[in-house]
């Protein structure tokens, strides 16, 4: 696009060195009419004036090609640059999920009890052989992977079918029994381990307020900030919920299967989650915001195609990471990019249509990262923090921000929607075997022996 714009604007200087010289021509030529002595000085006149003009056009031409490529340099700069800060500012929200699940598994005893279990796990590894245990852990996985597998593509085909309602009250449903009845449990329990002190009609008071403001600010409209709070105590309280009603080793072989399904499920050609993002994208339209945590969110705005036009959003841009100066150069990018009419008769089509506003929706720079992924990576640090190993807690945090960077950084060269838990699971799983298994035992050996390093 912006070398049709630099092609056009070499059009339109050239034309208009055309128009400066056209007039000094024709009085010359009157003025040899008048004095035929003069003709070798105006035919000199003549290349004089053509070369100026062919080294006008050519200095023109080249600074029109060399502004394009400048620009287009200071561009990508910028969005690398405003691009990692949005990277940076997802460990933010990855590690707050994580501490809450770990900080309410290590004060609320309630999380850690194995008294029921899922439905979808009806094998409870209450033997105490390592051979049962494994295949019951199996298959335990199996039925709660088919379980997710028919869900997604349940909601796929609702999705390409455009059965927006129902998915919008299937979410709404699910979004309203987690914030009114498990936040409510999670509350009571929370309450009764702190022995705080509190009525029943203030606590239900507090949870109706809680539950309608997070459909709000969920499913329609709300602060970014108060947005992003409710999608990260969703997902941390699922976490606490898997943690509590899987069994013991069901745990780590639902991790290790649902890395090797998400792995699947976006990358193949027919993968269920990369048809969701292609179909999407095909329309033009977002993912359910209830399934998605942005670091920022959409804004309408209307642009008018003259220069004078400005765009009016609702949101800061430096409360986001943009700066004043980045949105207006923005704005001057976003209006390059725009395909002009071919220029007809030395003016412009555009400008019959400057008074004619058309209306789009664009998204800021941002990042994405399910629900889903906030939700595991909280089972892993969780259940590893559930048995009270802080060398293996920190071992698994650590490697889940590792393997995060390198998919973000994946994510930055192969600029496409790529699985975010195959690496930091895979990791995380590493970490903790290895940590348990061998570091633990050897920090322990040194500190009996009195031996440190």
């Amino acid at each position: 696009m912006e070398l049709m714009d630099g092609h056009v604007a070499t059009k339109t200087s050239s034309g208009q060195g055309n128009s400066r010289h056209a007039l000094p021509n024709d009085n010359k030529r009157r003025d040899r009419r008048d004095h035929p002595s003069d003709s070798g000085d105006a035919s000199g006149n003549r290349e004089t004036e053509r070369n100026e003009q062919s080294r006008t056009s050519g200095q023109s031409r080249r600074h029109s090609i060399d502004i394009p490529s400048e620009m287009s340099r200071h561009e990508e700069e910028e969005e690398l640059k405003y691009g990692a800060k949005h990277v940076i500012k997802l460990f933010a929200p990855v590690s707050l999920c994580m501490v809450v699940v770990v900080a309410t598994i290590n004060t609320v005893d309630f999380y850690s009890v194995k008294d029921m279990y899922l439905v979808y796990t009806p094998f409870h590894e209450e033997s105490s052989e390592t051979t049962t245990k494994v295949w019951n852990a199996a298959a335990n996985s199996l039925i709660l992977m088919c379980v997710i597998v028919i869900m997604t593509i349940l909601l796929i085909l609702l999705y390409k079918y455009r059965c927006y309602k129902t998915i919008h009250g299937w979410l709404i449903i699910s979004s309203l029994m987690l914030l009114s009845i498990f936040s409510y449990l999670y509350l009571e329990e929370v309450l009764r381990a702190y022995d705080i002190p509190m009525d029943y009609p203030t606590l239900l008071f507090g949870m109706w307020n809680f539950g309608v403001m997070g459909m709000i600010c969920i499913h329609w409209q709300g602060p970014l900030k108060l947005q992003q709070a409710y999608l990260i105590f969703i997902a941390a309280l699922m976490a606490l919920v898997f943690i509590k009603y899987l069994p013991e080793w069901t745990t780590w072989a639902v991790l290790a299967v649902i890395s090797i399904w998400d792995l699947i499920a976006v990358l193949m050609p027919k993968g269920p989650l990369r048809i969701l993002v292609e179909t999407a994208q095909e329309r033009n339209e977002q993912i359910f915001p209830a399934l998605i945590y942005s670091s920022t969110y959409m804004y309408t705005s209307v642009t008018a195609a003259d220069d004078s036009s400005t765009r009016t959003s609702n949101t800061s841009p430096d409360e986001h990471g943009f700066t004043r100066d980045w949105v207006d150069n923005h704005e001057e990018r976003a209006a390059r990019r725009r395909v002009d009419e071919p220029q007809t008769g030395g003016r412009s089509t555009t400008g019959n249509q400057a008074n004619q506003p058309s209306a789009y929706d664009e998204e800021e720079r941002g990042v994405k990262l399910g629900l889903g992924d906030f939700i595991f990576y909280s089972v892993l640090v969780g259940k590893a923090s559930s048995y009270g190993d802080w060398n293996t807690t920190l071992a698994c945090f650590v490697a889940i921000l590792i393997g995060l960077c390198l998919t973000l950084l994946l994510l930055a060269i192969f600029q496409k929607a790529l699985p975010a838990l195959p690496i930091s699971i895979t990791f995380g799983l590493v970490f903790y075997f290895i940590t348990k298994q061998i570091v633990t035992p050897f920090s322990d050996s040194l500190s009996n022996e009195q031996v440190f390093i």
